[in-house]
């Protein structure tokens, strides 16, 4: 996945702050260095004025200057490191000392990106995923099929609720695994209270840990940024917002139906996902809604491009927050499914 130019300038802006913030530093430590013990200073100009001779021996076609000069600062430099160790202060007091020494804090080791730009990219994705902290919870790590059970049948599809998480497991699992090579988008739907939104947030950590682009946002969220860009004041929109929304590798629509629904969010949601389609960039859907619903409050054409263009995924059985509820009150400890 590539980041985008503002992503990339956001994150080379963070980089140019730290060199700037270990230049400024270093100069720090020299005024308190030459404030501490003087003689560091005429140690430096020496080896300043000294450079200045040999470069100019060097010119004049004397070829020993510069094994000379060489031998000069090596002892002058030792005695700088033995003045700062004298005063209590490290022998690399006087350098410049990065978060990063592998790459300098340039971000950049030759041409391949450091270990730390890498790791800068994931905690960047993961902040604008909007999901930084939950995730930490809801992963496929902490996923159990003990809320599920084999005697839960649903009525529609005649299957028990824990064949439907076991097959929407292993289709998010194929999502991910295609996820490069195959454009795939998701609908769950069904009760609630039985793990639509932890699915989608296990599939957000795995894609957000491989550097791939998500955002979260329930529908509501989601709406109200479409009608600050289209209705907000011209000084408070953010031109950006929805072409992130459009263009990131993954959009993740939560609970969608519990918005008001109107003319507004009908038209923004086709756009949305039409649009997505086009560019070839998956979503994932959540929502309480059955599927005639959905095709009767968001239209025909809407429903349309859910039903040829996602899998679609059912998932049943009792609410698991109330089951966690009752676990708890009856003193057993919590399990997160």
């Amino acid at each position: 996945m590539a980041l985008s130019n503002s992503q990339y300038d956001q994150l080379m802006r963070t980089y140019e702050q730290r060199q700037l913030d270990n230049e400024y530093q270093l100069r720090r430590r020299y005024e308190k260095a030459y404030s501490l013990i003087p003689a560091l200073e005429e140690l430096d100009h020496s080896i300043s004025s000294l450079s200045v001779e040999k470069a100019r021996s060097l010119l004049d076609g004397n070829q020993g200057a510069l094994s000379s000069l060489k031998e000069d600062v090596r002892s002058l430099s030792q005695r700088k490191s033995q003045l700062l160790e004298s005063h209590g202060l490290p022998k690399d007091y006087l350098e410049l000392h990065y978060t990063c020494p592998d790459c300098k804090d340039t971000g950049y080791i030759g041409t391949k990106k450091c270990h730390c730009f890498k790791k800068a990219i994931v905690d960047l994705l993961y902040t604008q995923s909007n999901l930084q902290e939950i995730l930490g919870k809801e992963n496929f790590s902490t996923c159990s099929l003990g809320f599920y059970s084999s005697n839960h049948i649903d009525p529609l599809t005649g299957r028990s609720s824990l064949e439907a998480i076991q097959t929407a497991l292993k289709a998010c699992h194929e999502f991910i695994d295609t996820f490069s090579t195959e454009f795939q988008n998701i609908l769950l739907y069904g009760d609630t209270g039985v793990g639509k939104t932890f699915l989608s947030h296990c599939i957000a950590k795995e894609l957000i840990d491989a550097s791939f682009s998500v955002i979260y946002f329930t529908a509501t969220q989601l709406f109200d940024i479409f009608a600050e860009s289209a209705f907000g004041r011209k000084d408070t929109k953010d031109s950006d917002a929805c072409e992130h929304i459009y263009d990131c590798d993954l959009l993740i629509i939560d609970d969608l139906g519990t918005e008001l629904p109107n003319s507004f969010t009908v038209s923004q949601l086709f756009i949305c996902l039409n649009e997505r389609i086009l560019r070839q960039k998956s979503t994932i859907i959540s929502t309480n809604l059955a599927l005639e619903d959905i095709k009767s409050i968001y239209s025909e054409r809407t429903f349309s491009r859910i039903s040829s263009n996602y899998t679609i995924l059912r998932l049943t059985g009792d609410d698991i927050r109330i089951q966690k509820k009752l676990l708890n009150l009856g003193g057993t400890k919590d399990v997160t499914p």
